[in-house]
């Protein structure tokens, strides 16, 4: 999955998301995520859904025959001319603390002694952070438990049939795996294309493997905050690249901007995409990166009106990127990946293959984004198991001809990507 997160608070109402569905496509992506478009709570907040059925206004079109329910299916048509396939986030383990299922349902919910509970999460430092604005549903101790997943079963009948054909399960390690498989199992019983991931960041490797176990066809990997070095990341990936394919991602709506936090650097850009794309099967960027948008995405306080002029333009480069990706099977899935040992070491040297090794790559990757690095390979074919031909399928300057020994100059955060050739 290449996926695009077109965040529904920049992008504005549904009729005038044209233009971004047409970019999204012709970079090569082939899904479109798009936040929660439903109706929200008192604190705005997209993640705050109040009613699960009903539409945010800010999205739609007003003074207009046309439902809200009816301009959701005509962007999703506009999508599908551009050939994407269209990704919701499904938010279940929580919902608006004003929502009226609080009220209509009480004992779907934690509590906190008498009061519905918050749910909140422990940052790396211990510091504990409550969302006061939400209420946490109960998937354990429920005597309606049943009821309550009769209802998230409902609602993701309801997106299915706007033309939503995936769902990003927002904190799924937070609901219990078998209630996630009768979540799963009923829904594709009825709508047997419909496709999961799940939102794992943050989990133990345990905790990841436990619920990607429950049926999901993905989870959301942690390669953005890989320092090229640690093994902590490539170790993750091992323990879960079995079970379920991952997904990358430079930046996502929940962090900083990449091109803001590496202080305006369109190389740090340019190196951590191409990182994202090849490590694991699946890639996503949100709407912006590929301008070098500084601004980081809010749930409640973004705006169109504050779209950035452009500081770089990476589309072109983006999409060769996925065309590489698309055209070679090793980059498409999961398979063994293993740190070699590199005579620089500011210099990455990543080998990948899939499990079968019919297919293998080599990835050189510069680490530092502001000055040139030199690399020098006695052997390129030593790192490769097969006796196959090496193409290098860069996206900038390609090279004819591999010599052995290899002593090349990268340029800041530069890639070299080596492949077999069957």
């Amino acid at each position: 999955m290449k996926i695009y997160n077109l965040f529904p608070r920049l992008a504005g109402q549904f009729d005038q998301w044209g233009p971004h569905l047409e970019r999204a496509a012709a970079m090569g992506f082939d899904w479109v995520f798009v936040n929660p478009i439903q109706q929200t709570g008192r604190s705005g907040s997209l993640y705050s859904i109040a009613d699960y059925f009903a539409i945010n206004k800010d999205f739609v079109r007003p003074r207009t025959r046309t439902t809200p329910d009816d301009q959701v299916r005509a962007m999703v048509a506009k999508a599908k001319s551009h050939g994407l396939s269209m990704m919701i986030d499904l938010v279940i383990n929580h919902c608006a603390i004003d929502s009226v299922l609080v009220e209509q349902h009480p004992e779907w919910f934690v509590r906190d002694g008498t009061q519905v509970a918050n749910p909140f999460c422990l940052e790396a430092d211990g510091t504990k952070v409550t969302w006061y604005d939400l209420a946490q549903f109960d998937y354990t101790q429920s005597p309606e438990r049943e009821a309550l997943l009769d209802y998230c079963i409902e609602l993701v009948d309801y997106l299915v049939g706007l033309g939503f054909g995936a769902f990003r399960c927002d904190a799924a390690y937070q609901i219990p795996a078998d209630a996630w498989r009768r979540i799963i199992e009923t829904v594709r019983a009825r709508h047997p294309d419909t496709v999961f991931v799940a939102e794992t960041l943050g989990c133990s490797p345990e905790q990841i493997r436990a619920t990607a176990s429950a049926g999901f066809d993905a989870i959301f990997n942690s390669s953005k905050w890989w320092d090229f070095d640690e093994d902590w990341l490539l170790d993750q990936y091992e323990l879960t690249r079995e079970i379920a394919p991952s997904i990358s991602f430079p930046e996502s709506h929940d962090t900083e901007r990449l091109y803001c936090e590496s202080g305006d650097n369109a190389n740090a850009l340019r190196q951590r995409y191409l990182f994202a794309a090849l490590f694991s099967s699946g890639v996503m960027i949100p709407i912006g990166f590929e301008y070098g948008f500084r601004a980081r995405l809010d749930v409640v306080n973004t705006q169109p009106d504050q779209w950035e002029g452009i500081q770089v333009d990476l589309t072109d480069y983006i999409s060769r990127i996925n065309m590489i990706k698309d055209a070679h099977a090793v980059f498409q899935g999961e398979g063994p990946i293993e740190q070699l040992d590199s005579s620089n070491p500011a210099v990455l040297l990543l080998h990948k293959r899939q499990p079968s090794k019919t297919n293998e790559a080599l990835l050189i990757l510069n680490k530092d984004p502001w000055n040139q690095q030199h690399i020098h390979i006695d052997d390129l074919y030593h790192y490769f198991s097969t006796s196959s031909p090496i193409q290098d399928v860069s996206p900038q300057w390609p090279m004819d001809f591999l010599p052995t020994p290899f002593d090349f100059d990268l340029a800041p955060g530069m890639g070299r990507i080596l492949v077999t050739v069957p």
